[in-house]
């Protein structure tokens, strides 16, 4: 499948864009990108030089994923969320060797206007709501909320929220998702939770 950009999006010589990718209005990918197959990045989107996206990640609008920031595949970034890359910056400091480096897991999603601090981990499936700022890692399924952002549920694979106990009150919990009947259960220990065979 053919990659689509739009007449005026930049895309800096050297990018890797992957087959079905689509780069919308005034975008601009920067010559280290790497970006997998079957994206979409949208209006006013910026992608820094050490940017690695997996396949069917959708960036929607004014999204900026700075450097040292690694998305898993079909991850959604919603619109206006913003990546940072140094934890304590100053405009008369340099500080690009002190970058912070973030993951996102597979099948992540980032609500509007979110902030994702540097130096976090979101995990698998995890759920962070609109305006939220993460600064600590999110469990996998996790749903968080606030400013700071704090758990205050479970998300299931396709986007539900589950019926488990947050905090945990009953390790071994079992929830199944609302439209596909999959298994959800929270482990003893590390009370993460974990979608289980049907």
């Amino acid at each position: 499948m053919a990659i689509v950009i739009h007449s005026s999006a930049i895309i800096d010589h050297g990018a890797a864009l992957g087959d079905g990718t689509r780069v919308w209005h005034f975008a601009h990918v920067c010559a280290g990108a790497r970006i997998g197959k079957d994206c979409s990045l949208g209006q006013n989107v910026y992608v820094g030089n050490d940017v690695l996206l997996g396949n069917q990640v959708k960036v929607q609008n004014n999204v900026s994923i700075y450097d040292a920031v690694t998305i898993e595949d079909q991850v959604f970034c919603g619109p206006s969320m913003v990546f940072t890359n140094v934890y304590n910056p100053r405009a008369a400091v340099m500080r690009k060797h002190e970058y912070r480096r973030t993951l996102v897991r597979r099948g992540a999603t980032i609500g509007a206007n979110a902030t994702i601090v540097c130096g976090v981990t979101v995990g698998e499936y995890a759920f962070v709501a609109a305006g939220a700022v993460v600064n600590r890692d999110v469990p996998a399924f996790a749903l968080v909320a606030g400013v700071p952002a704090r758990q205050i549920g479970w998300m299931s694979r396709f986007g539900d929220r589950l019926d488990l106990p947050w905090p945990v009150t009953d390790p071994g919990a079992q929830a199944r998702c609302p439209h596909t009947g999959d298994l959800y259960v929270l482990h003893e220990g590390s009370c993460h939770l974990e979608r289980a065979a049907p």
